[in-house]
């Protein structure tokens, strides 16, 4: 069975290489700490990615999508790159660019959802809800590091992520249920349709065949 819905096609290819691109990421964040708890969480954070990774393949596999090569060299080299520059920016950035990252992954699986049951597809809601819902997680433990740091505001002003500003709307204290996700991250990197304009032409062209099937009645 094809997917025939190329935004469903691409984000299901962007989330595969992104996933391999985080687990690289987080790979440099564990190496760069010192607290033994840290380094232990954040390795089950990279574990975490990794399945995603796997669970994702594991849907395109079933509509036949192929890896983009384009999308795995990129976020290769983003990943890498990331997982070097955590040895360099001292502790506070690696936790914030990562939280800041969760909180957008959130929606991304959230949105998969709801794209894939505008198909009628349903089969896959567990598994979806299952990843948004760790992605949370992980947001929230990131947060929980930071969240006493004098350099959150600062940054939360400039990159839109911190105490008070979010990349999704779900709070699990309030509760995240499967039967509600689909509520969730309304117009997260959705094209909302034009309206599509009728000029007066086409007006009277319509007026013209209407008259012509009304004659003949």
């Amino acid at each position: 069975m094809l997917l025939n819905d190329p935004d469903l096609v691409k984000l299901l290819k962007q989330a595969y290489s992104a996933e391999k691109a985080a687990a690289f990421a987080y790979q440099g964040h564990a190496g760069s700490v010192s607290s033994k708890e840290e380094k232990l969480a954040i390795k089950q954070i990279e574990i975490d990615e990794w399945n995603h990774r796997n669970e994702v393949l594991t849907l395109m596999n079933i509509y036949q999508v192929p890896v983009s090569k384009w999308y795995e060299v990129k976020n290769y080299i983003i990943g890498k790159t990331i997982s070097a520059s955590c040895y360099l920016i001292g502790w506070f950035m690696p936790f914030y660019f990562a939280g800041n990252l969760e909180s957008g992954n959130v929606c991304e699986y959230v949105r998969m959802k709801r794209l894939f049951n505008a198909l009628n597809i349903t089969e896959h809601d567990e598994v979806l809800y299952e990843m948004s819902l760790k992605e949370k997680e992980h947001e929230v433990y990131f947060y929980e590091q930071i969240k006493t740091s004098k350099l959150l505001p600062y940054f939360e002003r400039f990159f839109a992520w911190g105490e008070h500003k979010r990349k999704n709307d779900i709070d699990l204290e309030l509760g995240f249920k499967i039967e509600d996700t689909n509520t969730y991250c309304e117009g997260f990197h959705e094209k909302k349709k034009k309206p599509e304009i009728i000029k007066e032409e086409q007006f009277e062209i319509v007026d013209a065949q209407a008259s012509g099937l009304t004659s003949q009645i």
